[in-house]
């Protein structure tokens, strides 16, 4: 039965992240990005027990969101094993690719036979033509999100542990939505947290968004995360 503030909703999330190319189980002369820290405003204080895999696999053309869909969707069928998919764009020295994004994977062994299957399905992946790269980036992804209202302006992602969302009331380049943020943090003596930014469309609205990651997500925890945005939006 659906919850009674759940909504799905399509958007976007933005954000910046160092990544590095990988060799070892990928598919020879494919160019993928690892992140070398998914969230890295959270520091050490990290829910997980190992290091999460997230990859940006860059793509050999610009394939349609429904194409990325419908190859998830026939690859699910036939690999054994769990994972995430989505299409993003990774941005670095002026040169944008377009990257499908993996995570959930349970290791790193899945990463060549994963990217075979996708090929299988007519999701082609770029040759190489970097190596032993170590360079931040900005990254977007797009998704669908699945997520339950707990207050005004404030969401639970149902499907990612330690995600929640919190309404802004208008748009922000990274440049200055890291410089909000930093106001933020300097001012928060709560548990740390990590934050991008996206928005996503409901009810005949685009609504921008902090997305907050941390494993302290209370109600409480949000709304004063939330009081404390709006005070250092200017």
């Amino acid at each position: 039965m659906e919850q009674k503030n759940t909504i799905e909703v399509f958007g976007t999330i933005n954000k910046r992240e160092t990544v590095f190319t990988i060799d070892d189980k990928v598919e020879p002369g494919t160019l993928v990005f690892e992140s070398l820290e998914p969230f890295p405003g959270y520091y050490h204080e990290t829910p997980f027990d190992t290091k999460p895999i997230y990859m940006y696999i860059a793509l050999q053309e610009h394939y349609p969101l429904e194409s990325i869909i419908r190859a998830t969707q026939e690859v699910e069928k036939v690999f054994d094993e769990k994972f995430d998919a989505g299409k993003g764009f990774l941005t670095m020295y002026e040169k944008t690719y377009y990257v499908l994004r993996v995570r959930h994977l349970n290791r790193y062994e899945l990463i060549g036979a994963l990217q075979k299957a996708y090929e299988d399905n007519g999701i082609h992946f770029l040759s190489k033509n970097k190596k032993n790269l170590k360079e931040k980036a900005n990254i977007k992804v797009v998704k669908f999100f699945t997520l339950e209202k707990i207050d005004d302006g404030i969401y639970l992602d149902l499907k990612e542990r330690f995600h929640a969302y919190i309404e802004l009331p208008g748009y922000s380049a990274w440049d200055d939505f890291d410089a909000l943020s930093n106001r933020v943090k300097y001012n928060w003596r709560e548990s740390k947290f990590d934050a991008a930014v996206g928005s996503f469309y409901h009810n005949g609205r685009l609504r921008e968004f902090v997305r907050i990651y941390s494993n302290k997500l209370s109600l409480e925890y949000l709304q004063e995360l939330k009081k404390l945005y709006m005070e250092k939006v200017k």
